[in-house]
């Protein structure tokens, strides 16, 4: 029984995560584009913009919030290369490594950062937060809320990475052929 509960919480963060991530690069295309167009406006018309100053930070502190989660779903963070690649290293010993750091460095963090950045992103509604540059983004509070949003999906993505961990150490899944996963896999996988 909990078991298939597993799996189902492990498909639908994985699935979530995984729409979020494409979505993300779908902005950082946009991200790109307004750049683009900022500079030839401030170097080619000498007509600079506040408002795509901040909106091109924004959407970058927004994919980068967002994104998080999709990184850590296909293993693309930051690791300790020496320990994890090692040939003494089975998958069973990298997936008890993976449950240590899942259960006791990044669940808790992530906990801390949304129970610390509440207070933070409350006062920010209730300011009605905006930018303190003449003609920036008005809506400051709204960017501050990503990241609760962000460390949520990275919390979720945390807890469904320690079930696939703890399932393949239980011996209900079989090892992964590679362990890092090429995001171009399908959905259903």
């Amino acid at each position: 029984m909990w078991v298939t509960l597993s799996h189902r919480f492990i498909f639908g963060i994985n699935t979530l995560n995984r729409w979020i991530g494409r979505g993300i690069s779908w902005l950082m295309l946009l991200i790109v584009l307004i750049i683009i167009y900022d500079v030839w406006m401030r170097y080619l018309f000498n007509q600079g913009s506040v408002f795509l100053q901040e909106l091109q930070w924004h959407l970058f502190a927004v994919s980068f919030l967002l994104a998080a989660a999709y990184t850590y779903q296909y293993e693309g963070h930051v690791r300790v290369d020496i320990i994890d690649h090692s040939r003494w290293m089975s998958p069973r010993k990298r997936a008890w490594i993976d449950m240590f750091g899942d259960l006791f460095m990044l669940i808790p963090f992530s906990i801390l950062v949304i129970y610390s950045s509440s207070h933070f992103v409350m006062g920010s509604w209730s300011a009605n937060e905006g930018s303190p540059d003449p003609g920036g983004i008005p809506y400051r509070y709204l960017l501050k809320s990503v990241i609760i949003v962000g460390f949520s999906l990275l919390t979720l993505q945390g807890v469904s990475h320690f079930l696939e961990k703890l399932l393949f150490v239980l011996g209900y899944e079989t090892p992964p052929a590679n362990p890092h996963i090429s995001p171009s896999t399908s959905l259903e996988q």
